[in-house]
């Protein structure tokens, strides 16, 4: 065994055939004909024990006990080392279904389509192979796919024609209306179309020994002059000064000759001082780092409270970092506000202040003229006796009436904000007398 596989080698790798001279090693369209074995039995063998009890017990099927018939092939090479084969077979033979039996044989007409993947190219006589596919048949009246896979070997005669010895495994797709088995084949083909010749350019002329010329006429040889139809000087081969950024401004005379810029800045761009992304030229504080928004200078602190105004809740008012740039309101201003508050009274059932609260009420006035950014939140409310409308609205007009006061004495709309919320915010009990009263209320609260 040893033996042989060395007189394969050997003769594999000796038996070149011209073929690969003249011609791009690709199979060209070949026509065939072949006689072939289906072998049922030995399928049937391996399925039912396997292929190692019928090697080592000799179970193949006899020749004479395999069904001859003869197929029809062609050939195409669609790469150096892949060709297409189709093939169309037919014989007759009673075929093994594994739920039907006939008693005669029938005629059973197989076609494939595989590509066979070859270990040498075109150029050598002995070409092995492994074949992959798709098939179908038709016997009787029954249909049916299989997958074809195998080996075999290609055998070249004389750059016309094949001699094709190939064993496949034939897969039904659908086990229960096809059979396993071989299909053995031996068969020939010729060539029937014509293989692509390699065309070999004729070599160049032996060019004539001229002169060297100096075609831009800059003193500079177009043999040593990698601009030669260009003036240029001898620094740069024979090409102008480049001008790498394109700006204009040749790189000999251009302080930043990788990046555009202007002949006002020697070739560079505009500067960019502080960093801030807007050019000199455009920015009104070209030294001090700013936004384009505010034309390259930084956020204002109109009050410089160290808050800028866009944070800045009280941007006019000097104020602390913690209360988004407002100040904070003292604590006597705020005692005042609220003793105000609770010293405000009307008459029953009525939005009219009385008297007694107007001392009060111009102590907060008085607040509000001493600090131009303060501002005054105005709520009222009520207890729970009477409709809900009805406290709403006595409520919202009890508010109103304290801010029209405010008002009257000359402080700004503007500054005041009035909201009545009825009985709905309590914080006494309604059930009790001293709980109603505490509850019929105004709430006065200042801010920035």
């Amino acid at each position: 065994m040893k033996k042989f596989l060395v007189s394969l080698i050997i003769l594999y790798t000796a038996c070149t055939s011209a073929r690969g001279q003249a011609d791009d090693e690709i199979r060209p369209a070949s026509l065939g004909i072949s006689f072939f074995l289906n072998d049922f039995e030995t399928a049937r063998r391996i399925r039912t024990t396997s292929l190692s009890a019928v090697l080592r017990d000799n179970k193949w099927t006899k020749l004479n006990n395999q069904t001859p018939g003869l197929a029809v092939n062609y050939y195409q090479g669609l790469k150096k080392h892949i060709d297409v084969a189709a093939t169309l077979a037919a014989c007759f033979v009673n075929y093994p279904f594994p739920d039907k039996t006939f008693s005669d044989d029938g005629f059973l007409l197989e076609g494939d389509v595989s590509a066979h993947f070859k270990m040498t190219s075109e150029r050598y006589i002995l070409q092995p192979f492994l074949s992959l596919g798709v098939g179908a048949y038709r016997y009787r009246v029954y249909y049916g796919g299989f997958i074809p896979f195998g080996l075999g070997l290609k055998i070249n005669l004389f750059n016309e024609a094949d001699i094709i010895i190939q064993s496949q495994y034939r897969v039904p797709v659908n086990q229960a209306n096809g059979a396993y088995h071989f299909y053995n084949s031996l068969g020939v083909a010729g060539v029937i179309g014509k293989k692509k010749i390699k065309e070999v350019a004729p070599p160049p002329p032996v060019p004539a020994v001229e002169p060297p010329k100096d075609s831009d006429g800059d003193g500079i040889t177009d043999d040593k002059d990698k601009c030669p139809s260009v003036p240029g000087v001898a620094k740069y081969d024979g090409c102008p000064v480049p001008d790498t950024d394109k700006d204009g401004i040749n790189d000999d005379n251009d302080k930043c000759p990788t990046v555009p810029g202007l002949a006002k800045y020697e070739g560079c761009p505009v500067p960019d001082t502080d960093k801030d992304g807007i050019n000199d030229e455009d920015d009104k504080c070209p030294t001090v780092s700013g936004v384009a928004r505010y034309e390259g200078c930084p956020v204002p602190d109109t009050d410089k409270d160290g808050v800028n105004d866009e944070e800045d809740k009280c941007p006019t008012v000097p104020g602390i970092a913690s209360l988004q740039g407002c100040p904070e309101v003292s604590e006597e201003v705020t005692k005042t506000v609220k003793y105000a508050a609770q010293n405000v009274y009307f008459a029953t059932a009525s939005t009219k202040l009385l008297s007694k609260s107007f001392a009060p009420l111009d102590q907060v006035v008085k607040i509000l003229k001493d600090n131009p950014a303060l501002k005054l939140k105005i709520d009222g409310h009520t207890d729970n006796v009477g409709a809900d409308d009805y406290n709403m609205n006595l409520s919202e007009g009890r508010a109103a009436s304290v801010k029209n006061y405010m008002v009257s004495k000359g402080i700004d709309p503007e500054r005041l904000e009035s909201e009545g919320f009825g009985e709905t915010k309590p914080i006494a009990d309604n059930k009790t007398a001293a709980g109603r009263q505490q509850n019929r209320r105004v709430e006065m609260n200042v801010f920035y």
